[in-house]
């Protein structure tokens, strides 16, 4: 267990912690549960390339920590009256929960298909990621003030046109791209055979 799974680990622990205090109305504690989760995100990253600390379970722990902590956020902020603040529409959380359930679906018909393992995300995806982080911030501080209400509320549609941009291009790339990705894979087998 490295210093970066320690930290995707610890941000996994931190989910429950995070459901519990936006279900007692208590939005200062989940924001500051959020912002730490947020930051072991920002650590795991950049202690995992510092230390040369890369690992297969990283590769899998890192981004299932990020999805639940954001499934949860958006599911538990979508429930009606639960939140004192703003509260996410249930259709954009459907929206966010639906994009990331495709994107699945598709790496592993694509995995299956074609022997692809990796999918690095596209830029898109890490705008549309960081846009769901700070949307889900905002609506906690319309917990707190009910001034980031406005602020809250334009996050809210930019991360809905990121995520869906993010679905239809994810959905482009291993559709409609799949032969071009088939080549490259066969390519870069055959160049890690050679050497």
């Amino acid at each position: 267990m490295t210093w970066p799974n320690l930290l995707s680990a610890l941000r996994l622990a931190l989910v429950p912690l995070f459901i519990v205090a936006v279900i007692e109305r208590r939005p200062g504690h989940a924001l500051v549960i959020f912002a730490v989760a947020g930051l072991t995100d920002l650590l795991d990253g950049f202690v995992a390339r510092f230390l040369k600390q890369q690992s297969v379970l990283g590769a899998y722990l890192d981004p299932a920590a990020d999805k639940l902590l954001l499934t949860a956020a958006f599911v538990m902020l979508a429930i009606p009256g639960l939140h004192p603040g703003l509260e996410i529409p249930i259709w954009m959380t459907v929206l966010v929960i639906s994009r990331d359930v495709a994107i699945v679906v598709i790496a592993l018909i694509v995995h299956l298909a074609i022997g692809i393992r990796k999918f690095p995300p596209s830029i898109i995806s890490k705008w549309t990621t960081a846009f769901q982080i700070t949307a889900v911030v905002a609506v906690l501080l319309t917990g707190l003030d009910r001034r980031f209400d406005v602020l809250a509320t334009s996050l809210l549609w930019i991360m809905v046109a990121l995520t869906s941009s993010s679905g239809l291009e994810y959905g482009y790339r291993f559709i409609y791209r799949a032969d071009d990705l088939a080549a490259e894979h066969a390519e870069k087998d055959a160049d890690a055979k050679v050497e």
